[in-house]
């Protein structure tokens, strides 16, 4: 729009001075122009029609241009039509009425030239943007703006960023255009903008509601030079995964930039300062995309409590720990080039990381931590303790070890766990860079972990025993973390062997968690006293294969558990127990002439028992030792009574086979003899 003023007033001066004499006699007179050339802009296809009878006080102008360009601005504009009444303004002109031109709004243009001065008036409701321009400093043009809706703005500030599209808001203030015949076009401006919204095609920047006072410099050339400082008000940013929420906080920015040959910016200073929570300074370069391409960048936050939520919501929430809680304080200097760290230092200070989620957390984090892809440097980072998944673990120590683009353990990281250690080695971090993600790799070993204390923890059954094992490798990497051997669990005087163990979003949002069980002589009398079972004596072997937990929820799995004879122990169930497997598997009673004294008798002996599962869409398939008819037997009975279980059911809802198992373990299911 102000192009437009810049535009209609040159062409003014122009052509009155030629078609106005002192005395205006003529009662029409009409000009046609094929190209007139300013300073700022360019008019073609231009007709001037004036219309003024001898002895009236003013005329009526009609101007008409096909085109008008100003390349220095960005702006085009077609179909521009002006008409107003021409008065004598002492020694000037004086001239006030409706602009029109394809594709825009009407607005109005008041001009007033005389000998030393023009002054151009454009107003449309309360947005009003108002020229003058001196004949002493030609060159030289002031804008004032009032509410002036920031879209007007759109086409000049393409001129310094293609990809940026204004949504909303409005801007006042002053700008001063110098367009010097010798150098490039001069813009200094001092703005003020309320309510500014912008974004970009694919999305990665935006902003909205924000609030700011800039002093705007620029040079607008081949090679733009763009210099900004003051203050943004309140609002939300987005740059990429980052999202910043200002809330109503006022942050005072600056930063120098200068474009490049391939399109993209060069900013030699860099600064921001959010009081406590975030303060920065440093360089960066652009691509013509808008993506990282180098930075080097000193940052420091007093209150990592108000940072998580003001600046780091969007990597957080990315990673599914969108209400992670942070406090502390914080230093971090960064160095990225072509996209990758070269170098990086993160010290902390009084730290701490809770998870609402009860996932993880870390208390008093304190130290150093560095990486390095140059020079060799080596760094430690400690902690007084934490939780993972409800575990509590003790304080650690973390030596390490950077220089190749990597972050490597000293040593290993012993931790005090379920009254036991856990032991990390060979841990090797290589961040993310322009290709791939975040691989981490590192053996892990744990000794004597106490299963009773785990299981309180995870509100399991009363299981009693020990844990340990040794993952000679794990590795995380696409959000998955893969382990590589296996874990062992001595438990009711038999051994849970855990194998093929994986997890998909460890710490995002619904878990899952894959791995193949092993059972081998288990104490049936142990384990079905932890769960409420009715008791049955017996060793007990299986294997659970291709398990499968979303959120921690069971959705696949093939199961099958067995007892085998073992010389010196004992082989029987109880009639509760019987009740309960029939229970689960949808079963009846079987016996011959014996099946009527069942009901005289406690516990029976039994030759066997089995039963399968195999679980795939919320149905378990179920199974057993073998046929009987129609049926699957899941107890084989031995002696008088003979008594025998068997199953009707293969096909049983998993949701439905839950709830019996909750209802054996409470003691809901009652006896039942047929």
């Amino acid at each position: 729009m102000s192009t437009r003023i810049l535009s209609l007033f040159s062409l003014a001066c122009g052509l009155m001075a030629v078609i106005l004499p002192d005395h205006a006699v003529a009662r029409a007179v009409e000009m046609h122009v094929a190209r007139v050339d300013t300073a700022v802009a360019t008019l073609e296809d231009v007709e001037v029609r004036l219309e003024w009878s001898p002895g009236d006080e003013a005329g009526t102008l009609r101007l008409r241009a096909r085109s008008a360009r100003a390349p220095g601005l960005g702006y085009r504009f077609s179909g521009l039509a002006w008409r107003c009444p021409l008065e004598r303004d002492g020694p000037g002109w004086s001239c006030d009425g409706e602009l029109v031109a394809a594709g825009l709004r009407p607005a109005r243009l008041a001009v007033a030239l005389d000998p030393v001065s023009t002054h151009a008036v454009l107003s449309d409701g309360p947005s009003r943007v108002s020229l003058d321009r001196d004949a002493g400093s030609p060159d030289l043009t002031r804008i004032d703006l009032a509410r002036v809706p920031v879209q007007w703005a759109q086409a000049l500030a393409s001129q310094a960023w293609a990809a940026g599209r204004f949504g909303g808001g409005h801007l006042s203030g002053q700008v001063r255009i110098d367009t010097p015949a010798d150098r490039p076009m001069q813009v200094d401006a001092r703005l003020e903008a309320d309510g500014l919204s912008l974004d970009t095609p694919d999305g990665r920047i935006a902003a909205e509601g924000v609030g700011a006072r800039l002093a705007i410099r620029g040079t607008l050339g081949e090679r733009p030079v763009i210099g900004v400082d003051g203050e943004l008000v309140g609002g939300e940013l987005l740059f990429g995964t980052t999202y910043v929420s200002l809330g109503q906080r006022r942050v005072a920015l600056a930063g120098d930039a200068r474009g490049t040959d391939e399109g993209g910016w060069a900013f030699s200073r860099l600064r921001w300062r959010d009081g406590d929570t975030l303060q920065a300074t440093g360089t960066a370069t652009l691509a013509a995309d808008a993506t990282l391409d180098a930075l080097d960048v000193d940052v420091r936050s007093g209150d990592l409590g108000a940072l998580g939520p003001a600046y780091l919501s969007g990597w957080l929430g990315a990673a599914g720990l969108a209400d992670l809680q942070l406090g502390g304080r914080a230093d971090l200097r960064l160095d990225l080039d072509a996209g990758q760290v070269r170098q990086a230092g993160l010290h902390l200070e009084a730290g701490r990381i809770d998870d609402p989620g009860q996932r993880f957390g870390f208390q008093g984090l304190r130290g150093d931590l560095e990486f390095s892809s140059t020079a060799p440097v080596d760094s430690e980072l400690r902690w007084d303790g934490g939780t993972l998944y409800g575990l509590a673990f003790g304080p650690a120590r973390l030596p390490f070890a950077s220089g190749d683009g990597t972050l490597r353990s000293r040593e290993p990281i012993r931790l005090a766990m379920l009254g036991g250690e856990v032991v990390l080695d060979k841990v090797r971090i290589r961040p993310p860079d322009a290709t791939t993600g975040l691989d981490v790799r590192f053996g892990l070993a744990l000794d004597a972990l106490d299963v009773g204390t785990l299981s309180a923890a995870l509100d399991w059954p009363p299981f009693t025993g020990r844990l340990g094992g040794r993952i000679p490798m794990a590795h995380y990497a696409n959000d998955r973390l893969d382990f590589d051997g296996g874990l062992v669990m001595r438990l009711f005087e038999g051994e849970v062997e855990v194998s093929s163990l994986s997890m998909e979003r460890p710490f995002g949002v619904a878990p899952t968690l894959s791995s193949d069980i092993r059972l081998d002589g288990l104490d049936l009398e142990a384990l079905t006293g932890v769960f409420g079972f009715g008791s049955i004596t017996g060793r007990l072997h299986g294997r659970i294969d291709h398990l499968r937990l979303v959120n921690w929820t069971p959705v696949a799995f093939d199961a099958e558990l067995h007892t085998e004879r073992q010389r010196g122990v004992r082989q029987r169930i109880s009639q509760r127990a019987v009740q309960d497997l029939s229970s689960v598997g949808d079963a009846s009673f079987m016996g011959s002439l014996q099946g009527r004294l069942i009901g005289l008798f406690d516990d029976f002996r039994y030759s066997r028992i089995g039963i399968a599962c195999a679980l795939a869409d919320e149905v378990c398939l179920m199974d057993g030792l073998g046929s009987a008819g129609r049926g699957f037997i899941i107890v084989e009975g031995a002696g008088i009574p003979r008594l025998s279980v068997v199953g009707y059911n293969r096909r049983v809802d998993w949701p439905t086979l839950v709830e019996r198992l909750a209802a054996i373990g409470s003691g809901d299911v009652a006896p039942v003899v047929e």
